[in-house]
């Protein structure tokens, strides 16, 4: 096994053992989080349902134009995107799941940006 592949399979158990304590419901959706080497997504989940309420990412035709990249700013904006279209539906608490990625950098400026956009954790 080389190291890409032992990191994404560390990923992997952290993220099902944060799956067990994380579920989204109809009142309080899972806002999920995933990032590749270029691009950085989230979805709010209905658990219960299993349907995507809301999604955004760095791919999004309303992020068009501007630069692309997985980065800090990026995430913001994705954040921000995420957070308005779940407003949008009628939903305002989420519960965050960090998808076993640390709460730092890219995927914590997502998240805060998502609270200023109205959402809460």
């Amino acid at each position: 096994m080389n190291r890409s592949q032992a990191r994404t399979e560390a990923r992997r158990k952290v993220r099902t053992r944060v799956r067990r304590r994380v579920k989204g419901s109809g009142q309080r959706p899972r806002l999920a989080v995933f990032k590749s080497g270029r691009h950085i997504y989230a979805q709010v989940i209905d658990d219960a349902s299993g349907a995507t309420l809301a999604h955004a990412s760095s791919l999004d035709a309303a992020l068009k134009g501007e630069k692309k990249g997985a980065n800090r700013e990026t995430a913001t904006r994705v954040g921000t995107l995420v957070a308005e279209r779940a407003k949008g539906k009628g939903i305002a608490r989420v519960v965050f799941d960090r998808g076993g990625y640390i709460y730092h950098g890219k995927v914590k400026a997502l998240a805060e940006a998502a609270r200023q956009g109205g959402l809460e954790f």
